[in-house]
């Protein structure tokens, strides 16, 4: 009996025309997009300068900034007014004020000062904007420093572990494969029960001697054949558009990723059980995934969030895989350092699936 109700799964999936197309094409467009679309590096940074000095270290100073990589284009302008117009005009990001007294300070003293006003309506693009500027002008004060004491008797020598190019993509894609997972294995098993509710199928498997967690197995099992697939294709599309792979096994890779295909497909099940029309389960589904992928730390680090935020993503499950797939990929972890992500999506696990056999209502 239980063959016959996957079979049946099956070929309700596969006679669907917009399912499998779905279930194909649509991680090959996010792969494609989302790690170029959704990268938090700020680059192509237009500066305007006010050279107040006119003097070859003024103009040594902005050519060192125009030759940075983060830096798109230079414009030196007469006055900070007009900086300040080409900012207000969104022509210009950041204003570079030399004063006229730049390079006879230097000169007298060794020290100088300059003034940098960023646009902060963007305040992320506004604040690492004046970051790497005031960079680039401490490296440049340090280049033309007259004297030993001018220089730093601290030098800092830095490295990136685990992300040596320092390349968002490495951070992005696996995260990106969990908001994947978590669209195609909760959104579609949301709409199954209910989608039989409306045809009215539901009534004759009610009244078949199927126990309810069979039935409800038999639901789900499809759905994680499917979550496999899209894993699949989405490790073969990061390894050939941006060559990133797991720095751990693979087997830990399709391991972890099951439980967490358990977890998300179990929590659309239950969603299922308690709509009544597909358009309700549908923004319901919604509701609940939006609030799980800005809570994730998909985005913005959890750390930075406040106290509240931070109480509100220890409930959900998708902030653990998250963890789990940028150790898994970023610094190849076992399963002793991710033990407490893996017991709590085991909770998970337990609580979404039994509780969507339980709300299940069979009538006879």
């Amino acid at each position: 009996m239980f063959k016959y109700l996957v079979e049946k799964e099956f070929k309700q999936i596969i006679r669907n025309k917009f399912l499998p197309k779905l279930i194909i094409v649509y991680p090959i467009i996010m792969m494609i997009l989302m790690p170029h679309a959704a990268n938090l590096d700020i680059k192509n940074i237009r500066v305007s300068v006010v050279d107040g000095a006119n003097s070859s270290l003024s103009r040594e100073l902005y050519r060192k900034v125009e030759a940075s990589d983060y830096f798109s284009s230079v414009e030196v302008v007469q006055s900070y007014e007009e900086a300040l117009q080409s900012v207000e005009k969104s022509k210009s990001d950041i204003i570079l004020d030399i004063p006229a007294s730049f390079e006879k300070d230097i000169v007298k003293t060794g020290k100088t000062a300059v003034y940098i006003a960023s646009n902060s309506v963007d305040g992320m693009r506004g604040s690492v904007a004046a970051s790497y500027l005031a960079t680039v002008v401490h490296d440049y004060s340090r280049q033309v420093a007259q004297t030993p004491r001018a220089m730093p008797v601290v030098e800092i020598i830095s490295r990136s572990r685990f992300n040596p190019s320092m390349d968002y993509k490495v951070f992005m894609v696996p995260a990106l494969i969990v908001m994947l997972i978590t669209i195609i294995g909760g959104f579609l098993p949301a709409l199954n029960i209910v989608a039989e509710k409306e045809a009215g199928t539901i009534e004759q498997m009610n009244v078949t001697p199927v126990g309810k967690f069979l039935f409800i197995a038999a639901k789900l099992i499809p759905y994680w054949i499917i979550g496999f697939i899209i894993l699949t294709i989405t490790l073969v599309l990061s390894k050939l558009l941006y060559g990133i792979v797991p720095v751990g096994s693979l087997a830990m890779f399709y391991l972890l990723s099951s439980l967490f295909l358990i977890v998300v497909s179990g929590f659309g099940l239950l969603i299922s059980n308690y709509s009544s029309t597909m358009q309700q389960a549908m923004f319901v589904m919604f509701f609940f995934l939006l609030i799980m992928i800005l809570m994730s730390g998909l985005f913005t680090p959890i750390d930075s969030m406040p106290l509240w935020a931070k109480a509100i993503t220890a409930i959900n499950p998708m902030r653990y895989f998250i963890e789990i797939m940028r150790m898994v990929f970023l610094k190849g972890g076992n399963l002793y350092y991710l033990a407490r992500p893996v017991i709590i999506l085991c909770g998970f696990a337990v609580l979404f699936n039994t509780w969507a056999v339980v709300s299940y209502r069979k009538t006879t």
